[in-house]
């Protein structure tokens, strides 16, 4: 029986396949603590700070890495009561960063309904952010100086990603800048709740470090997929309108390969050609980069990075013990490659 994890609360999917139903019973029963651990952490006597603050862990979510912590948790002792403090924390500071993210980006939805800038203005949502940061503290503060120096200083690489990014590569060569972004935006967090997990149950060095190498490449490889699908999935695949990130000008990994290739085809050089201009707004010429995206190298490439990353992750497991866990953790490398293919 294959089964795929479900948040009751949430109702969504993480992606990642359980080959072991006991396995997969555990899992589901610790991310129903976690939802309610969050909502404890949330609830504030002023009524406005509590909507406010429970507004994302309302909208739902994979809690893809309150799930990382409990399955790094399996390397230890899975039973540890602090596994589902840390699986909050992780949860909290990733949710606290989207609250920031959409002030930066001027997002007007997050996960299916009005961002919170959207509904309550920039000040107030950067406000509710630092708020689930301070909470996400405070839980932290609970697990030891070890879990709030973790915490710290993951929150200091995501911040200096977020920084990297706003900046621009500078003169650093643009592929490599944007991948250093997605390491500390994205990956640095991921890496982080399998660590956290992996520590908390008392699992051993090796494994600890492991986890940690394996969850920093799977966010990476994650949020490069995501640079993909924008260009070769349909709207019901990505969840989103197909060449968004190019009608932004946001630059994914297909647009750098691309801007960066110098085959000398009419193709490739119309492509360049159009990308080179920013963002493209126009619907002709967007439907135009977004065919010869399709069938470009740049695309085959960005596939391929994919597939390194991923590998990379899989490879991080090899020394771990053959268990369910870690067979669970191998199928998202596979569903990662999958997806993007």
């Amino acid at each position: 029986m294959v089964g795929t994890v479900v948040v009751s609360s949430a109702n969504a999917r993480s992606g990642v396949e359980f080959t072991d139903p006991g396995l997969e019973t555990a899992i589901s029963a610790a991310l129903d603590l976690v939802e309610q651990r969050l909502y404890a952490a949330v609830a504030s006597s002023d009524p406005f700070v509590q909507e406010a603050a429970r507004h994302l862990v309302d909208a739902g979510g994979k809690r893809f890495r309150p799930m990382l912590v409990t399955l790094g948790g399996q390397f230890g002792d899975p039973t540890d009561a602090r596994l589902v403090d840390a699986a909050a924390v992780m949860e909290l500071t990733h949710l606290a960063t989207l609250y920031h993210d959409d002030v930066m980006d001027e997002a007007h939805v997050r996960r299916g309904a009005p961002s919170a800038n959207a509904r309550w203005g920039n000040s107030l949502a950067i406000l509710v952010g630092d708020y689930l940061f301070a909470q996400a503290a405070d839980i932290a503060a609970e697990l030891g100086t070890e879990a709030v120096r973790l915490q710290a200083r993951t929150f200091a690489r995501l911040v200096h990603g977020q920084i990297a990014e706003t900046i621009g590569p500078r003169d650093s060569d643009p592929i490599e800048h944007h991948l250093t972004v997605l390491a500390e935006k994205t990956g640095s967090l991921i890496a982080t709740s399998a660590r956290i997990g992996a520590m908390m149950a008392g699992a051993p060095e090796h494994a600890i470090e492991a986890l940690t190498e394996y969850g920093e490449m799977i966010g990476i490889a994650f949020q490069l997929s995501d640079d993909l699908l924008d260009i070769a999935s349909d709207s019901l695949q990505s969840g989103k309108t197909p060449g968004t990130d190019l009608r932004e000008g946001v630059p994914t990994l297909p647009v750098l390969y691309a801007l960066a290739d110098d085959e000398p085809s009419l193709e490739a050089v119309r492509l360049r050609e159009i990308l080179a201009a920013g963002p493209v707004t126009d619907d002709d010429l967007h439907a135009e980069a977004l065919a010869l995206l399709r069938d470009s190298a740049a695309l085959k490439r960005a596939r391929q990075t994919v597939r390194d990353y991923a590998d990379q992750a899989a490879e991080a497991l090899s020394g771990l013990p053959d268990i369910a866990a870690r067979r669970a953790l191998a199928s998202l490398c596979h569903a990662i490659v999958d997806r993007t293919s």
